[in-house]
């Protein structure tokens, strides 16, 4: 059993602080910028999509901007709409935390879709490459999660539970690191082995996304508390493995629209 008593910041400076979980969107960026034109150059080889890489650089801003105010919206909306709304001020103080991924999926799809219309560039093609890459980031915010002793798991007796001493002296499930290997590590071995199939049909790996990162998060969400502002949905379902089906449901429907529009 291990006792989590990790920093959330690494650097402090005083008049400012780095922090793991600022970090963990840093890496997530740059690392997935990179790979992505890396998968970008695969798919226009095998493909013959035609694409300037210096429109990903673009990309990456609209990411940006979309990751944040979707995120910032969909927490507001799926997680603490009572408190937001006495407080509307309140919903500007990003630094103090409340971001929702399903808000930042959102978020990420609209500026895509936005600026493939200005480009006129296929949304399904960048929403591939963005698909295959999104796991990295999701990996370092999940360890991120971690090391801030936040998301926490239930109570269990398992030996490799975590206390957490900044939440109570009960053992846990390090539901973080479950959510990192799930929908970080593995999530992004199945898209980035996908990808490159030599029958490749444009728009799979971002409906593969939608669907394995939902059944992951449902599976993760068994073993997470729900959020306390929230609870359980009917007694029985966290607002995070609601709209995780909602994911499947969206992912699947959109495979279908790919297939019909083959024939």
């Amino acid at each position: 059993m291990f006792t989590h008593n990790l920093d959330p910041v690494l650097f402090d400076f005083g008049f400012v602080a780095i922090r793991w979980y600022s970090l963990s969107y840093v890496a997530g960026i740059l690392i997935g910028w990179w790979l992505g034109k890396k998968i970008i150059i695969k798919r226009f080889k095998n493909i013959g999509k035609k694409f300037d890489l210096e429109e990903f650089d673009d990309l990456i801003t609209y990411l940006i901007i979309s990751i944040i105010i979707g995120g910032r919206i969909g927490y507001i909306i799926f997680y603490n709409f009572d408190f937001y709304i006495s407080n509307p001020l309140d919903m500007f103080k990003v630094w103090e935390g409340g971001m929702s991924f399903h808000g930042a999926l959102i978020g990420i799809i609209f500026g895509t879709n936005l600026f493939a219309f200005n480009r006129k560039i296929s949304s399904f093609f960048l929403l591939d490459a963005i698909s295959c890459v999104a796991p990295i980031g999701i990996f370092f915010g999940r360890l991120a999660n971690f090391i801030n002793a936040e998301l926490v798991g239930k109570v269990t007796e398992v030996s490799w539970a975590v206390i957490f001493p900044t939440i109570d002296p009960l053992p846990r499930h390090p539901s973080q690191l479950y959510e990192a290997f799930l929908e970080g590590l593995i999530l992004f071995l199945i898209l980035n082995i996908y990808i490159l199939k030599k029958n490749y049909k444009t728009g799979t790996c971002a409906c593969l996304f939608l669907i394995n990162y939902g059944v992951f998060r449902i599976i993760s969400e068994f073993y997470r508390e729900p959020d306390s502002q929230v609870g359980y949905l009917f007694d029985q379902f966290s607002m995070g493995a609601i709209l995780s089906f909602l994911m499947i449901v969206a992912g699947a429907i959109l495979i279908v629209f790919i297939k019909k529009n083959e024939k």
